[in-house]
């Protein structure tokens, strides 16, 4: 099973959708090496250096934290039903409530929208909250995304210069 990173006041949670099969087998989020997440998150600025998939661990030392709306490993995401994302949603919140980051940035607007059983998302920063946490959505980092690398650096980094202004 792969655990949340998770503790009180972090700057950015980001929540990924579920576990691939790599990532299940490995025991770390993002262990795909199609998966561009670690990559992504050091050249926006996250990360002092690109971290690998097992010391996911040291994300807390910047800040960052990492869960997921379903702990079911798949294939593709598609492959979860609609009650396991609205479940996951409610998990999710219950999680922001409990920690409060400053940031929760949901990778997937059709996860966002499945999750939190809303018809309308925009990427970046959502009109809602969850108590004082911001709510953001940024484009899957995963191999499966067409989403130019570039784009995803750029939504990502958009994020962290404006959390890094408020100084947390």
């Amino acid at each position: 099973m792969i655990e949340d990173i998770l503790t009180p006041g972090l700057r950015v949670v980001f929540c990924g959708i579920n576990p691939g099969l790599s990532s299940a087998h490995m025991g770390f989020h993002f262990a795909n090496p199609n998966n561009r997440f670690w990559k992504v998150i050091h050249l926006a600025g996250f990360t002092e250096r690109q971290l690998k998939p097992e010391e996911e661990q040291q994300l807390l030392v910047t800040g960052c934290g990492i869960t997921m709306l379903s702990e079911r490993p798949t294939v593709e995401a598609t492959e979860l039903t609609r009650e396991e994302y609205r479940e996951g949603g409610k998990r999710l919140i219950e999680k922001v409530r409990e920690y409060q980051p400053t940031a929760l940035a949901v990778l997937g607007k059709q996860a966002y929208r499945q999750a939190f059983r809303v018809s309308n998302a925009i990427w970046g920063k959502q009109e809602v909250t969850i108590g004082k946490t911001e709510i953001w959505v940024l484009p899957n980092p995963s191999g499966l995304n067409r989403m130019g690398f570039e784009t995803l650096v750029k939504s990502y980094r958009e994020l962290d210069a404006i959390l890094a202004t408020r100084g947390r």
